[in-house]
């Protein structure tokens, strides 16, 4: 029968655990925060050849899918930051689950902020009531990145 040691708690793959929730993080709120901009810059480029006096009114949607990539930063620094000769393996896969929330979050509102931003700039260019409108779908989609930042911050906390 074996029995439980302090070292099986802190095998040698409990850091590279932790240290994948802090490149999850980073990673997937960077790549939903690029194509948002991405995706939205091209609306904003198209639309302005024909209202140019319009751009930095448009240029709200890549504001905002920058912002994204802000949650991925400040869980990836926040999870690289207790990295430790300390660590546990529960450590590791609590702060993994912490760095997939905010990255897969914030990959999900990347991808809705860039589909919703080119669709509101164009239309907005021929309609200008439509910009109320566009802000508000625009926020709802960012408010799912801030709903991956809470549940990363709550497992972060965790003991």
């Amino acid at each position: 029968m074996s029995h439980a040691t302090a070292d099986d708690n802190k095998p040698e793959y409990a850091y590279f655990v932790g240290a994948l929730g802090s490149a999850a993080a980073i990673i997937f709120s960077c790549l939903g925060a690029s194509y948002g901009t991405a995706i939205s810059g091209a609306g904003i480029a198209s639309m302005a050849i024909s209202k140019p006096e319009l751009i930095m009114k448009s240029i709200i949607p890549v504001v905002m899918a920058g912002i994204i990539a802000i949650y991925g930063l400040v869980v990836a620094v926040l999870i690289a930051g207790t990295l430790n000769n300390d660590y546990t393996i529960q450590k590791g896969y609590i702060q993994l689950g912490a760095g997939l929330s905010v990255g897969l979050a914030g990959l999900a509102a990347g991808v809705a902020i860039g589909i919703v931003g080119d669709a509101g700039v164009r239309a907005t260019a021929q309609q200008p009531r439509l910009f109320v409108g566009m802000i508000l779908i625009l926020i709802f989609a960012e408010v799912l990145g801030l709903y991956g930042l809470i549940v990363a911050i709550y497992l972060y906390t965790k003991k």
